[in-house]
């Protein structure tokens, strides 16, 4: 298993697509989706998502791109930085430049933002609740105002689906009720109750719109706040209604990471093994290797990206702030000998003149570089649980973030 498991990482990718009946060979021939486990080491997963745009392959990483762009990169430099996936937001695009606009003149976000891979768009809800204004919530959904201009829109589980319907997403997640935390063990009973009576809708929707026929998918969210009986109940709701995949909502919202990986690994392992399981808005390269080690495939998160705009690398040897002084004459690259021309090729002097400078090139170097190093990051995990060795890695790798880079 170890060594099928290895040599599945190294097979083209157009050969594992065929075998798995999984091309898309032209019109009118589109694939299921599916997942394939290939292996496990612990509670560590090594996988395969099949869409019609091609493989993920699993522990994965996706790239936020929020309003139809990953931040400062060109999307050809993300996926040539290694990435299968990347996010887009629907709260975003519906208000510009609207879902219905991208589809009338593109046919979908794909062809809009010149990306062929997958795509999955979440749902909007934690947006509605977190950047809008004056919203209400009521069982038919949520009325807000947007934080652009003010004008009202209504959000309801049916159309977060219709949305994502149009921009064409391959992975669509259901419409679910974000709340902050701390709250009242009632509060997160009444909001995850809720996002599973809206979870049977956006099924529905979904259902009603044949995107199974075009190869895409739907997730249900696992709700609860930090209620272990909660989890369990939103779970087992959910999978009762019947998802192609499952998401752990609600964590990384200021309950601290202990709290977060333990709630993450109760989730987990009440979720079915055949289908794929993400943990949403999650998170620093230390949350993403401890919450491997609790059995989650899927990942995404604004950090790489942000921090770049603001001085901060990501790196094999730990996370850097450009800002620095002491970098002014440091003329290494930021990892010497890391293949990626903006891991290895810039020095740390000309990458801190660009940042203090406010020079825009500077942003950009240090977001691509984010993105390479979570990218070569995932594809160390999986190697390491492809050989059985994930927990030699994740120490090795744990370590030499503490170490640092030596002088």
């Amino acid at each position: 298993m170890k060594a099928s498991a290895a040599f599945l990482l190294n097979v083209p990718l157009l050969l594992v697509l065929v075998k798995q009946g999984s091309a898309h060979m032209g019109d009118g021939m589109t694939a299921t989706f599916h997942f394939d486990l290939i292996t496990t080491d612990g509670a560590a997963r090594l996988g395969r998502i099949g869409t019609s745009r091609g493989i993920i392959r699993t522990p994965a990483f996706m790239p936020v791109g929020t309003a139809a762009t990953v931040k400062g990169i060109w999307p050809q430099d993300v996926r040539a930085a290694g990435a299968d996936i990347i996010l887009g937001n629907t709260y975003h695009l519906m208000l510009r430049p609207t879902a219905e606009r991208i589809h009338e003149l593109f046919g979908g976000l794909h062809a809009f933002m010149r990306w062929d891979g997958p795509i999955l768009t979440d749902s909007g809800g934690f947006q509605v609740m977190s950047l809008s204004s004056l919203r209400k919530i009521s069982e038919e959904g949520v009325e807000f105002r947007s934080h652009l201009d003010g004008s009202r829109h209504f959000m309801s589980p049916e159309r977060s689906m219709e949305i994502q319907h149009l921009l064409g997403s391959d992975i669509q997640m259901q419409l679910d009720e974000v709340i902050s935390l701390p709250a009242t063990i009632e509060e997160q009973a009444r909001a995850m109750r809720r996002s599973l009576r809206w979870a049977a809708r956006c099924r529905a929707a979904f259902d009603e719109h044949d995107e199974a026929a075009r190869g895409h998918a739907v997730f249900g969210i696992v709700q609860g706040g930090v209620e272990k009986h909660l989890r369990e109940e939103s779970a087992k709701g959910l999978m009762d209604i019947g998802f192609h995949g499952y998401a752990i909502g609600g964590l990384a919202v200021g309950e601290g990471q202990a709290l977060m990986l333990e709630m993450t690994a109760f989730t987990a392992a009440l979720l079915p093994e055949d289908k794929p399981r993400y943990l949403m808005g999650v998170g620093t390269p230390e949350d993403i290797l401890e919450a491997v080690a609790r059995g989650v495939d899927m990942f995404d998160c604004v950090m790489p990206t942000r921090a770049g705009r603001h001085g901060q690398a990501f790196t094999r040897f730990g996370k850097m702030n450009l800002k620095n002084a002491r970098f002014a004459t440091d003329t290494r690259p930021l990892d010497p000998g890391n293949p990626h021309p903006a891991l290895g090729q810039y020095s740390r002097a000309y990458i801190h003149h660009l940042v203090k400078s406010g020079e825009l090139l500077g942003q950009m170097i240090l977001s691509l570089a984010n993105i390479a190093y979570y990218q070569q990051l995932m594809q160390g995990i999986r190697r390491a649980i492809a050989n059985g060795a994930f927990e030699d890695f994740r120490q090795r790798t744990k370590a030499r973030w503490a170490s640092g880079l030596p002088d």
